[in-house]
């Protein structure tokens, strides 16, 4: 079965032909899960959801590490929507190795993603950043603070 929005195919299904059953795809609900991570303990296409136990224990620091620390956990699991299991499993464990509790801190492990360094900002697709013009820093204006109560 195809889930269509418009012109565009946004999911592709088995057809569940039994009587009472619920086929779910957890990686669909992840972007739900992100805006409402409170309930994620609770949700359906989770509950046979089966990981190696690395994402437990990340999830585990993540939560009692960081403010936010289900919805960072749910972050690292959105890396399943571009990698396979075993890529974000090897990055997992790395990342506990080396003692990163970050969404971001455990993409940077994963084998084919660029180093920061790398990337470049592209105006590709921002029309609206065109228009803005940044004027080159004078160093002089920061002595302006001084007189105003700012740093000694």
């Amino acid at each position: 079965m195809e889930i269509c929005r418009l012109h565009e195919v946004i999911a592709v299904h088995p057809r569940c032909w039994g009587k009472q059953q619920q086929v779910f795809n957890p990686l669909h609900y992840l972007p739900l899960l992100e805006r409402k991570p409170h309930s994620f303990p609770f949700a359906r296409p989770f509950e046979n959801l089966t990981l190696p136990r690395c994402f437990d224990v990340l999830r585990g620091r993540m939560e009692s590490e960081l403010d936010h620390g289900t919805r960072e956990y749910i972050g690292v699991l959105r890396l399943l929507e571009t990698h396979s299991v075993q890529q974000l499993t090897a990055a997992v464990e790395k990342a506990l190795r080396r003692r990163v509790y970050a969404k971001d801190g455990v993409a940077q492990f994963l084998a084919g993603c660029p180093r920061w360094r790398e990337t470049t900002f592209k105006l590709a697709g921002r029309d609206q950043l065109r228009l803005v013009k940044v004027s080159k820093g004078d160093v002089r204006e920061y002595t302006t603070l001084l007189g105003h109560g700012g740093a000694a």
